[in-house]
C-alpha cells in the first residue's frame, strides 16, 4: 500500500495542475470579454456616425424646405409655422389716376436712363404707391422671376387663347406665306397674258404698230422671269398686297395705337424701363421702345430672366392686335427684335426653343392683356390722344 506521504504528494499535484488550468481558462474569458467590448465599441462608433449624417441631411432638408416656401410667398416663423410672406408687404394705397400721375411726374422718363427709372419705381412699390410695376415678374420673399418659360406648341398655344392666337393670326406658317405654287400661278398668268395682249395688238393694231407691241409684251415674261431670279422677294411682296385688304387711316391708326398699348402694358408689368417714347412722323402715333434689362450697360450679354421678359414684351404687340382685329399685321420688327436678343443670350438658344419661347412669349403677353382689359383700353385711349408717360403710368397703377 502506498504510504501516507505518497499520496499526499500525489494530491498535492493533482492539485496545482487544476490550478494551472483555472488560470489558463480565465485568461481565455478576459480575451473574449476584451474582444466583446471591442466590438461593442465599434458598433456604437457605427451608430453615432449614421445619426450624425441623418441629422446632416435633415437639417440641409430643412435649409431646402425653407428657401422653398420662400420662393412660393411663405416664410417659416421661428415655431416652425409656414406663414404668408405677402402680410409683412406694405399694402397697395389704391391711389386715384389723379394721384398717381403726380408722383409719376416726378419720374424722369425723358432722359432714357434705366437705372433711374427701375430705382424710382422700386421704392414706390415698396411703399405701397405702386403695385402694378414688375407684377408680372415680382415673387414675394423672393428675387426669382415668375416668368419660367415652358414649351408651348402651336395646339396649346391656339387652344389656351380660345383659338384666337393660332399660327395663321400671328402671320407665322399660315396663309399669308407665298409658296412655291404661288409663284408658278403668277408666271403661268404672266407668260398667258403677254401671248393674248400680243395677239390682241397684231389683231387690232395697224400692222407696224401692232408688230412693235407684240415684241413689247413678250419681253414682260423674260423680265418677269429675270426678277424672281434675282429678286424673288420684290414678287413675293407684290403676291402679298395683292392678298390683304386695304384699311382706311382710321382703322390703320387704332391698329398702331393697339399694338403700342400692349407693348407699354407689358413691357411696364414686366419691369422693363423706357428707353424712348416718342411721336411717330410716319403715322402720327406715339411709339414706345425699352431697354433690354433694368440696367443701361450697352453690349452685355442678356441672361434667361431677361430673355423671357422680351418675349412677352415683343410678343404683346401682335397679340394685342390679334385679340381685337382676329390678325396681327405690325410684327415682323418685333419678331426681328427679338431674334437679336436670341443672339445676345449668356446661353446659346437653339432654333426650336426660339420658336418655344416665343409662342410661350405670345400665351403669356395674353394672359397679361386679359386680365388688365380695362387698363389696356385705357391705355389704347392715351395712345390715341397722345398722352404722356406719366399719363399711361397714371392708368396703369391708379384706381378707377
Amino acid at each position: 500500500m502506498p504510504s501516507s506521504a505518497a499520496i499526499l504528494t500525489t494530491l498535492l499535484a493533482l492539485s496545482q495542475s487544476t490550478d494551472a488550468f483555472q488560470v489558463h481558462n480565465n485568461h481565455g474569458a478576459v480575451k473574449t470579454m476584451s474582444t466583446r467590448q471591442h466590438k461593442t465599441f465599434l458598433s456604437m462608433t457605427d451608430t453615432q456616425s449614421e445619426v450624425e449624417k441623418l441629422r446632416a441631411a435633415a437639417a440641409k432638408a430643412r435649409e431646402e424646405y425653407e428657401r422653398l416656401s420662400k420662393e412660393m410667398g411663405k416664410e417659416i416663423t421661428s415655431s416652425g409655422d409656414v406663414a404668408d410672406a405677402r402680410a409683412t408687404q406694405v399694402a397697395p394705397k389704391n391711389l386715384s389716376v389723379d394721384q398717381v400721375k403726380s408722383i409719376a411726374a416726378d419720374i424722369d422718363f425723358s432722359s432714357g436712363d434705366a437705372n433711374s427709372q427701375t430705382t424710382a419705381l422700386d421704392k414706390l412699390v415698396q411703399t405701397g404707391d405702386f403695385s402694378l410695376w414688375k407684377s408680372a415678374v415680382r415673387r414675394a420673399g423672393s428675387d426669382m422671376s415668375m416668368l419660367v418659360p415652358f414649351p408651348v406648341s402651336l395646339g396649346n398655344l391656339e387652344s389656351r387663347t380660345d383659338g384666337k392666337v393660332t399660327g395663321e393670326s400671328l402671320g407665322v406658317g399660315g396663309e399669308g406665306d407665298v409658296k412655291f405654287e404661288d409663284f408658278q400661278d403668277l408666271t403661268v398668268a404672266v407668260v398667258l397674258g403677254s401671248t393674248l395682249l400680243g395677239i390682241l395688238s397684231l389683231a387690232v393694231l395697224p400692222p407696224n404698230v401692232g408688230a412693235t407691241f407684240t415684241y413689247l409684251f413678250a419681253l414682260i415674261p423674260i423680265g418677269f422671269i429675270g426678277i424672281g431670279s434675282t429678286s424673288p422677294g420684290i414678287i413675293a411682296a407684290a403676291i402679298v398686297g395683292a392678298r390683304s385688304t386695304k384699311e382706311d387711316d382710321e382703322t390703320r391708326r387704332e391698329r398702331i395705337c393697339r399694338h403700342e398699348a400692349g407693348h407699354f402694358l407689358c413691357g411696364y408689368m414686366c419691369g422693363l424701363p423706357v428707353k424712348e417714347y416718342s411721336i411717330s412722323p410716319d403715322t402720327g402715333v406715339a411709339c414706345v421702345e425699352f431697354h433690354t434689362s433694368s440696367t443701361s450697360v450697352a453690349g452685355r450679354e442678356l441672361g434667361d430672366d431677361e430673355i423671357s421678359a422680351l418675349s412677352v414684351v415683343a410678343m404683346s404687340g401682335s397679340v394685342a392686335e390679334i385679340m381685337e382685329y382676329g390678325k396681327a399685321k405690325g410684327g415682323e420688327n418685333d419678331l426681328l427684335e427679338l431674334q437679336n436678343c436670341f443672339a445676345k443670350s449668356k446661353e446659346f438658344i437653339g432654333a426650336a426653343k426660339q420658336q418655344e419661347i416665343t409662342r410661350w412669349g405670345a400665351l403669356t403677353s395674353y394672359g397679361l392683356i386679359k386680365a388688365n382689359l380695362n387698363k389696356y383700353e385705357g391705355l389704347v385711349n392715351a395712345f390715341k390722344a397722345n398722352k404722356s408717360l406719366s399719363d399711361c403710368v397714371a392708368i396703369i397703377e391708379g384706381s378707377a
